[in-house]
This record gives C-alpha cells, sequence and structure tokens, in this order.
C-alpha cells in the first residue's frame, strides 16, 4: 500500500523547474534512498512531503491515518531536559505534559492553586492517552543510551541526534524523513543509527545521505532527482546497494544518449527538408510542418546534463622519504589525555585515514604531526619532521574562507589568473572547473551552501603545490557525483595522505592504513594502528576479540586441568572417562590439527604485516584477513574440544 503518492508534481523556482512533473510513491516499509547534485532540489522534495511547500501544480496524496516525521540536517543550538525535548515531537500532549511537572512541584510547595490546576491538568491529559507519551519517550531515551533527566546542552553532535531521533520517532510515525542523517556524526554514531533504524519494525525511510556506506546498509531503492525528473532504481539485485544504481544508471545514461542522437538526426533531416525551397513547398503538408515545430520545441527544453567537477590537484616536489618521525608523543587538553605514549613513523606516500568519536583529538593529533599545535594543547614526546615538506590542509570548519570576500576572490586572493598544472588559466574558467558560473563566482561566500563552500575551500586548496595533503572531513555537505570525483583525485594524490573521515567507502577506496583512538583501562587516549582501510580494520579488530575470546576458554581449561589433577590426585579412586576408538583417535590427532592452525595463521599474520598487499591484490588481502578470523574460531573450538575430551 502506497503510504504517500506524488503525482504530477510540479514546481519552479525562477525560469527552470525544479520539478517537471513528477510521479513518486512510497509503499510500506521501503527504506528509500533520495539522491541527487546540490541544489537539484531534494529538500525541496522534503517540504513538499512535510506540508511545508505547496507545488504549483499536481498532487501530493498523504492518507490521513499516515504519521510523516522529520529528522533534519541540522542540529539546533539550544538547552532542556531531554525528556521534555522529546516529548515536544508531540507538541501539544507534551505542553499539558510539562505543565503538569511544573505544578505538581508547586503544589508540593503549599501551592493549593497549582494542586487544583493539576487535577484539571490530568483530566486532559488523560483525554489524549498522555501518560503513554512519557512513558514511550522515556523508553525511547533509555534505548538509546541517554539518560532522559540530562541537558541537551551536556552532550555531544551525535547523542543530540540521537535526541532528535528520539523526538521525531515518539509520535510512532508511519514514515520517517531523515536528511543528511550523518553528516558531523562519528562512525561509532553512524553504525548505531544503523542498526537502530534497521531494527525498528515496520519504520518506512526516506532519506538523503552521500553515504555510500549508509546506503549499502539500509536502501532497499534509490531514487534520483536530476533536471527536474525522478528516476527510480530497484537495488535489491546484483551486487545491490549504491553499486547496483551506478551499474543502472550507467545504462540510463547510454539509452539517453542514443535517444538523443536519434532525435537529433530526425531534427536534422527535417530542418532540411524545411528548406528545400519551391521543391519542398510543393510537396509540403502541413503535418509535418506541425510535426517539426514540435520538434524544435522539444529540442529547446531538453535539459543537458550537468557537468562534472573538474578537480586537478596540483603535485609539488617530492619530499624527503621520512614524513614524520614520532617518540612517544603525549597530548593532553583541558586536563583529559588525548593521545598518550603513540609511536610511529610516517613515510613518503603513506595514504592514513584517522577514525574516532568526535573531540577525541584527531585534529589536534594532525596538527601535533605536523608542528602546527594549538597552544592550549600540552605536548611531550618527540615529533621529526623531514625534508621538504608542503602542506594543502582542507578543514571541516572552512576558516580558511572570507565570507564576505566573493568566490573568485577566496580562491585566487584577487588575481585575475591562477596557475593550475603549470599553465595560466584565468580565475573565471578555472572555477567553471568547480561548477560556478561567473555570476555566482562574484557571490559572497557567506551567500552559499554548505556543499558550494566545499567546493571553494577544494578549488583554493588544490592550487597549491603540495606533497602532504591534509582532509578534515571532506565529504560533508558533498553530492555523490563530487564526492566520487574528489575520491578519484585523492587516490591517484601521488604524495602523502592524512585523512579525517566519518565516510567508510571513501577510507576504504583512499587509504592503505587506518589509525584508529581508543582508550587504555585509565580512561587516557591511545592510537591504534591497522593495515588497510576501514573494512580491513573491522577485519583485524573482529579477529583481535577472537583472540581474546580464545584465549579466556583455554585459560579455564588449563585451570580446570590443574583442578582435575588435584581431584584425581585426592581421590584415586574415581576412574577416567574411557574413550572409544573414534574419540581416542580424535584426541591423538587434536594437537596436530591445532599445530597446522597455529604455522597457517603465522603464515597469514606475516604476509598481512607487509601492508602493500592490500594496494597490490585488495581482494586476497581481504579474503586473508577474513580466514585469519576463522582460524581464530576453528583453534577455540578444537581447545575445547581437547579439554572435553580429556576431562
Amino acid at each position: 500500500m502506497a503510504l504517500i503518492h506524488l503525482k504530477d508534481i510540479h514546481l519552479a523556482f525562477g525560469v527552470a523547474p525544479v520539478l517537471d512533473g513528477i510521479d513518486f510513491a512510497i509503499e510500506a516499509g521501503e527504506r528509500v534512498c533520495l539522491i541527487g547534485r546540490n541544489g537539484e532540489g531534494k529538500s525541496t522534495l522534503f517540504k513538499l512531503i512535510n506540508g511545508t511547500l505547496q507545488p504549483d501544480s499536481g498532487e501530493v496524496i498523504i492518507n490521513s491515518s499516515v504519521r510523516v516525521a522529520m529528522l533534519e540536517q541540522d542540529v539546533p543550538e539550544t538547552s532542556g531536559r531531554i525528556l521534555d525535548i522529546v516529548m515536544g515531537g508531540s507538541s501539544r500532549t507534551a505542553e499539558l505534559l510539562i505543565n503538569y511537572n511544573a505544578q505538581t512541584d508547586l503544589c508540593a510547595n503549599g501551592d493549593m492553586d497549582a494542586c487544583e490546576r493539576m487535577a484539571d491538568l490530568q483530566h486532559d491529559i488523560d483525554a489524549v492517552h498522555g501518560w503513554d507519551l512519557e512513558r514511550e519517550a522515556t523508553r525511547l531515551i533509555k534505548t538509546m543510551g541517554l539518560d532522559p533527566d540530562d541537558d541537551l546542552s551536556s552532550l555531544s553532535g551525535g547523542r543530540k541526534r540521537r535526541v532528535l531521533l528520539a523526538r521525531s520517532l515518539v509520535t510512532k510515525p508511519d514514515v520517517l524523513l531523515l536528511d543528511e542523517p550523518t553528516n558531523h556524526l562519528d562512525v561509532d554514531s553512524i553504525e548505531w543509527l544503523e542498526r537502530f533504524l534497521l531494527d525498528w519494525q515496520g519504520l518506512t525511510l526516506l532519506f538523503v545521505t552521500h553515504d555510500r556506506a549508509f546506503v549499502n546498509k539500509l536502501s532497499t531503492r534509490i531514487i534520483e532527482l536530476d533536471r527536474g525528473q525522478l528516476t527510480s532504481y530497484d537495488v535489491t539485485q546484483g551486487e545491490g546497494g549504491y553499486a547496483r544504481y551506478q551499474e543502472l544508471k550507467e545504462l540510463q545514461l547510454l539509452a539517453e544518449e542514443k535517444n538523443n542522437a536519434n532525435f537529433d538526426k530526425k531534427l536534422a533531416q527535417e530542418e532540411v527538408w524545411i528548406r528545400q525551397g519551391i521543391k519542398a513547398r510543393r510537396t509540403r503538408n502541413e503535418g509535418r510542418v506541425r510535426e517539426l515545430k514540435a520538434l524544435r520545441e522539444e529540442r529547446s527544453d531538453r535539459r543537458e546534463q550537468v557537468g562534472n567537477v573538474n578537480i586537478t590537484m596540483g603535485q609539488g616536489e617530492k619530499s624527503g622519504k621520512l614524513v614524520c618521525k614520532v617518540k612517544n608523543l603525549h597530548l593532553e587538553y583541558d586536563g583529559n589525555v588525548l593521545v598518550d605514549d603513540f609511536t610511529t613513523t610516517i613515510m613518503r606516500g603513506d595514504k592514513i585515514g584517522i577514525v574516532g568519536p568526535n573531540g577525541a583529538g584527531k585534529t589536534t593529533l594532525i596538527k601535533a604531526l605536523l608542528d602546527m599545535s594549538d597552544d592550549e594543547v600540552t605536548k611531550t614526546g618527540s615529533v621529526e619532521l623531514g625534508t621538504n615538506l608542503k602542506i594543502a590542509f582542507f578543514d571541516q570548519l572552512r576558516d580558511q574562507l572570507d565570507l564576505e570576500a566573493s568566490v573568485a576572490q577566496n580562491v585566487s586572493e584577487g588575481s585575475d589568473f591562477v596557475e593550475v598544472g603549470g599553465r595560466k588559466t584565468h580565475i573565471m574558467s578555472y572555477l567553471q572547473d568547480f561548477l560556478f558560473a561567473p555570476e555566482r563566482a562574484r557571490t559572497p561566500v557567506k551567500a552559499l551552501s554548505g556543499g558550494e563552500r566545499n567546493r571553494v575551500l577544494l578549488a583554493k586548496q588544490l592550487l597549491k603545490p603540495a606533497n602532504i595533503l591534509v582532509l578534515d572531513e571532506p565529504t560533508n555537505d558533498l553530492d555523490m557525483a563530487t564526492l566520487e570525483l574528489l575520491e578519484e583525485s585523492v587516490a591517484s594524490f601521488g604524495g602523502t595522505i592524512l585523512l579525517i573521515s566519518h565516510d567508510r567507502s571513501f577510507m576504504d577506496n583512499v587509504v592503505t592504513s587506518t589509525w584508529v583512538f581508543d582508550q587504555d583501562e585509565d580512561g587516557k587516549g591511545i592510537v591504534k594502528e591497522y593495515v588497510g582501510g576501514y573494512q580491513e580494520y573491522l577485519v583485524q579488530k573482529n579477529r583481535e576479540q577472537a583472540a581474546h575470546a580464545a584465549r579466556a576458554p583455554a585459560n579455564n581449561a588449563n585451570t580446570a586441568s590443574k583442578v582435575t589433577n588435584k581431584t584425581t590426585a585426592a581421590k584415586p579412586n574415581k576412574a577416567a572417562k574411557k574413550l572409544n576408538f573414534n574419540e581416542q583417535r580424535e584426541l591423538d590427532n587434536l594437537p596436530k590439527e591445532i599445530a597446522a592452525l597455529e604455522a597457517e595463521q603465522a603464515q597469514l599474520q606475516e604476509k598481512l604485516a607487509d601492508g602493500s598487499w592490500f594496494t597490490t591484490d585488495v581482494n586476497a588481502a581481504t579474503a586473508a584477513s577474513e580466514r585469519l578470523l576463522t582460524i581464530e574460531d576453528e583453534m577455540m573450538n578444537k581447545l575445547e574440544r581437547w579439554s572435553a575430551l580429556e576431562s
């Protein structure tokens, strides 16, 4: 059953239509991802669905029994008790409950008028089943690992988003709209959100995101808004997810190109016919003339596909072979140990991804490594920098942009020309490579969207000849097309890369090693190094956990063996369990089988220790990492079996 149906929707702001006769329906239980370039109208479509905007023509059909809730992209700067904010998702009922709680406090202090008001409020709350709202809000908040009585202002950005999600869900919506839900979240928060949404039975989702891993995890269908038209792609077949969309999109573009070529050929033939003069006029029929007129109108209405950002990175001279040598680095800020006893070496050409919770100190670490630390950070240990380092720093706060200056002024610093790949290029021509038309290039940066500001910073930083590229959350606010082009350019960059990102797919496709922020038993920040991208890190992390779990039963088995020996010595009359022939043979073979697994494990660990395997044959390296995980399981099972046979 369609919960929402958009029928022949037309909407224009200015000349070009944003939505040009789209038809779209969402069925119950679907998880639909809406994608499209920045400025195509994704947020406009959301506003039509939640009723804050009306179309020029067409129908938005939502059954009166269908509840729609929306999780906004931006986290508000506000304060207040979490329970009150979550209940605010059902505003009228929340107002009654908050007022009731306030009167309760007054009544407890002897205010008899407040006691009378409580009775009236209780009647009103009963009438709308308001007590259920408070119970449901409390349940949701606790499900999300939060305290209902905490203040919103005390939470991190990721936890604030959990509060807003609870506020959206408290009314038990049939359809939940999510606008860039992963923006500014750390990876742990994103993975928590994925699990939460997948576990919510019966929830229908429509979401906008640039996070391809999030798309792969959640989406059952992808719809794309392109040049005013909406195209739907079933991504449950084949490889599935975003990769399946890319396959189908390529086929669609090829078909569109072929149809346009055939159309243009026919139009050209008709234009030749109409210009044949007297001979043509003798044979001319009015129907054919009308058809030509219609063809001309159709051609003039055609909206060509928008070009892609053209990203060219300025490659500086090679740095020295050693980029940075770190020994016993200790970073402390405001009494918190961000990094304790970190030792590492960065060589030319290393591509390092850095992940960890928001506020863990990822940016602080990079600045400490490159001798850019803030005065407020206490730093001990040694950092030795290599020679001829030229650094381009892309920061997530975009602090390097002058909001009052125009796009062109920010990028060229007042010059009419910039140098790109050793050639002088006019600033307007260069900015067109980043999809800024001349009039947009003259616009103050403060008037731009987040995605446009990101493109300005890219255009500015990529002009600098660099051999070290520092990228601090570069994918925020980028559309997928621009993100993929940036990814290709970064992956092909010949220098050294330090990348902070919550985008797991971006990291998998770019980095060759991953640093992960963690904490030791004393709560001090530590940094662990893993070979490969984010998925390889997960495999290795799971292997570590499996090895830890395997050691525990083995230790228990040793303890049990000692206890058994003591018991046997104390009670010599108790006979040991007699094994049959097959069991005895199995017991005899177990030491050899375990030794073989240990040898295979050591061999794979030695090969994986050289990170180059992930760059030369990532599939084989990933398979080896997964095999290590199964080896741990097999060894644990055999150890448990050995213990059982000997008991």
